[in-house]
C-alpha cells in the first residue's frame, strides 16, 4: 500500500466522511466491473446487491486491513468472495433449498492452496483464448471452486501482478507462480469436456 492510500486509510478510521466518499468514488466502480466479470449469469441488480454487501463489509473490517497488499486487491478478494456466497445462494434457491453454503476462502488471508500435481497442458493465456464465452469460463470457474478460483480471478480478471497477488495471499512469488500454474492445469481440466460440450451442442452451419 502506498503512502496516498495509507492516508486515506488512517482517515477513514478516525471517521472522516470525506474519505469515505473518497475511497468509495475510486473503487466502487471497479469493484462492480471486477463483480460483473466473475458469472455471466449476474444481471445488474446482482452485481449492485454483491457490490453494496463488499462494500458494507469493508467498512465494518477496515480497521483489520494491515496493507501488506494494494487497497483495491484487498477489496477485490472481499468482493469476489461475496460474489462466490452470492452464487452459491443462487444454485441453493434453484435447487430449491434453503440452506447458506460457507465460503470456502471465508475471507480469510491465511487461506492456503491444496493442488494436485501439475500437468503439462495450454499455456493460461492458450487456455483463456479458447474459452471465448464468458459463460462457459464462469461455468468452469465455479466448478473448480475453493482458493484456485480466487488466484485465478485475481490474476486474470483483477489483472492484478504476481507481486500484488503475492502480498495479498501472503505467499512469495515462486509459490504464487507455481501454485497458479497448478490451478490453471486444474481449470483446464474441467474446461476441456465443457468446451465439447458447447461444440457438440452447436448445430453445423
Amino acid at each position: 500500500m502506498d503512502a496516498d492510500e495509507s492516508k486515506l486509510v488512517e482517515r477513514c478510521r478516525a471517521g472522516d466522511a470525506a474519505a469515505w466518499d473518497t475511497l468509495f468514488d475510486l473503487h466502487y466502480a471497479p469493484a462492480s466491473r471486477f463483480i460483473w466479470q466473475l458469472h455471466s449469469g449476474f444481471t445488474a441488480e446482482d452485481v449492485e446487491e454483491i457490490c453494496q454487501e463488499a462494500f458494507l463489509t469493508i467498512v465494518r473490517n477496515l480497521q483489520s486491513f494491515e496493507g501488506h497488499s494494494r487497497l483495491q486487491t484487498w477489496i477485490f478478494r472481499i468482493a469476489a468472495n461475496k460474489a462466490h456466497d452470492y452464487r452459491e445462494r443462487l444454485s441453493a434457491l434453484k435447487r430449491g433449498g434453503g440452506s447458506t453454503p460457507l465460503s470456502l476462502q471465508a475471507e480469510d488471508p491465511e487461506t492456503g492452496l491444496t493442488l494436485d500435481p501439475a500437468s503439462p497442458q495450454l499455456t493460461p493465456d492458450q487456455l483463456l483464448l479458447n474459452m471465448e464465452e464468458g459463460s462457459l469460463i464462469g461455468s468452469a470457474l465455479a466448478r473448480l471452486g475453493g482458493p484456485c478460483e480466487e488466484i485465478i480471478e485475481l490474476r486474470y480478471f483483477a489483472d492484478l501482478s504476481y507481486e500484488e497477488i503475492a502480498a495479498s495471499l501472503q505467499l512469495n512469488l515462486k509459490t504464487v507462480s507455481s501454485r497458479l500454474s497448478k490451478c490453471l492445469d486444474k481449470l483446464e481440466a474441467i474446461a476441456r469436456p465443457i468446451l465439447a460440450g458447447e461444440k457438440k451442442a452447436t448445430p453445423p452451419v
